[in-house]
């Protein structure tokens, strides 16, 4: 893999990743005080008056924990398998409210996580196959024990800023940037460097 594309399927990795997580995070924050650039924030409280509002906090959480793994590029592949049908339970919640200019926006993004998927369609053959491969699987870093456990503990800051956001946003901000890092630096954590570009998607 050449180094722009490379790059190019990060950046398509961290940009879907920050956009769903950045939403589920400000439905969740108090005040929806947290940074994000799609909404609409306040959705949970839309959809209470149609009694269902824990259908809300699960797509809310659902867009932060896809999102978090698509930003901190870990698990790619299963997040961009697990935004599809995300995106697609979103889009029928606008279209059935008959919000406007939403589900164009959500079609981009769709078209932008097709785009990270076609990078791993050689885990695909197996699937469709049920187990016979009928090719060879492309060779990607191996990931430790250890970096999985560091990537957990960041999620899980992300997790405890959400209360922590009603008694101080400062706090819960620090907390949830500091769960990114976790998340980020997980990757050293495998012993592996990024310098072989062959071998990442």
């Amino acid at each position: 893999m050449t180094r722009i594309k490379f790059y190019t399927i990060q950046a398509i990795s961290v940009f879907l990743g920050f956009t769903f997580f950045g939403a589920g995070m400000a439905k969740l924050f108090a005040d929806h005080q947290y940074f994000g650039w799609i909404g609409p924030v306040w959705l949970i409280e839309r959809l209470q008056e149609y009694g269902l509002g824990f259908f809300a906090e699960f797509i809310a959480y659902s867009q932060l924990f896809i999102g978090f793994m698509l930003m901190t590029t870990r698990y790619k592949l299963l997040g961009s398998i697990m935004l599809v049908p995300l995106i697609l339970n979103t889009l029928m919640v606008t279209i059935s409210l008959n919000w406007r200019g939403t589900p164009f926006v959500l079609g981009f993004l769709l078209v932008l996580n097709l785009v990270l998927l076609f990078q791993y369609r050689d885990f695909f053959i197996p699937l469709l196959n049920e187990g016979k491969v009928g090719g060879h699987l492309k060779i990607r870093v191996s990931r430790s024990l250890l970096g999985h456990g560091v990537w957990l503990s960041g999620f899980c800051l992300e997790i405890l800023s959400i209360p922590l956001s009603s008694q101080s946003w400062e706090w819960a901000i620090i907390l949830s940037f500091l769960g990114i890092i976790l998340g980020i630096l997980s990757f050293k954590m495998d012993g592996n460097t990024r310098k072989n570009y062959g071998n990442l998607k």
